[in-house]
C-alpha cells in the first residue's frame, strides 16, 4: 500500500460514525451484516451501509456474501452482504502492532545471554520483567475486578481482548497479535516471549485467579487468559 493509499485509509476513520462502525466490525469474532452494525452503534441501516462501503473502498474492511440461515437451493433467500476486517495491516497499525516492545525484550535477553545467562532463561526473565513493568505503569488499577483490570491493560497494549464465557468462568481471548509478522517468521521464540510477558502482566496486576495459556490459533494471539482451575 503506497503512502497515498495509506493516508486515504487513515482519513476514512476521521468520521465518528465511521470509526464506531469500524471498531464494532473488527471487534466481532465473525463477519457482520450492515443491519447488525447499524443496531450496535445506533444509526439507521442506510447510514451504516454508506459508511461501511466507504471503509471497504478505503481498504479497511472486506466483504463476503453468505446465507445466514445455512439453507441452500430454491427458497433459501439471497445471501447477505457481510463485513469483516480487511486482510493486511495499515502502516499506522490497524490492527495495532508493538514491534518496539518485542524488540526491547529480545535486545535485553541478548544482553543477558552475552553475560552468560542461557538465552531461553534470559528471554523468560526479561519478558516477565517487561510484563510487570507494563502492569505497574497502568493508571487505572482502581477497585475493578481482575478481569476488568487486565482487559484495560491488554487493550492499551493492542491485544484486543474479547471475553468468552466457559464452564470455569470468563476467559479473555486475544483477538490481535501485536507481534504478528515476527511471530509468523519466528514463532517459537516470539510466542514464548509473549507468553512470559503476559504472565508478568498477570503477576504485576496481582491477578491471582487468572492464568496465561499458550493456545496457538490462526488469526489471533497465541495466548489466552483463563481462570485458574
Amino acid at each position: 500500500m503506497d503512502i497515498t493509499a495509506r493516508a486515504s485509509s487513515i482519513g476514512a476513520l476521521a468520521d465518528e460514525t465511521r470509526q464506531a462502525l469500524y471498531e464494532h466490525v473488527v471487534s466481532q469474532p465473525d463477519a457482520v451484516t450492515r443491519e447488525a452494525a447499524a443496531t450496535a452503534v445506533g444509526v439507521p441501516t442506510h447510514m451504516a451501509r454508506f459508511h461501511l462501503d466507504r471503509l471497504v473502498e478505503a481498504g479497511l474492511l472486506d466483504t463476503e456474501f453468505r446465507r445466514l440461515s445455512g439453507r441452500t437451493g430454491p427458497g433459501a433467500g439471497r445471501p447477505s452482504k457481510l463485513y469483516r476486517r480487511a486482510d493486511g495491516t495499515v502502516s499506522v497499525s490497524l490492527p495495532e502492532r508493538r514491534y518496539d516492545l518485542v524488540g526491547h525484550v529480545l535486545a535485553g535477553a541478548i544482553e543477558r545471554a552475552a553475560d552468560g545467562m542461557p538465552l531461553r532463561d534470559a528471554l523468560d526473565a526479561v519478558s516477565q520483567e517487561q510484563g510487570r513493568s507494563i502492569a505497574s505503569s497502568t493508571t487505572d488499577a482502581g477497585d475493578h475486578d481482575e478481569t476488568d483490570r487486565l482487559t484495560a491493560v491488554l487493550t492499551a497494549q493492542g491485544y484486543e481482548p474479547r471475553r468468552e464465557s466457559g464452564e470455569n468462568g470468563v476467559a479473555l481471548i486475544l483477538a490481535n497479535c501485536p507481534f504478528d509478522s515476527l511471530a509468523r517468521e519466528h514463532t517459537e521464540l516470539v510466542c514464548s516471549a509473549n507468553l512470559s510477558l503476559l504472565r508478568g502482566v498477570l503477576d504485576g496486576l496481582r491477578c491471582d485467579q487468572l492464568q496465561a495459556h499458550g493456545e496457538p490459533h490462526a488469526g489471533r494471539c497465541c495466548v489466552a487468559i483463563r481462570p485458574q482451575r
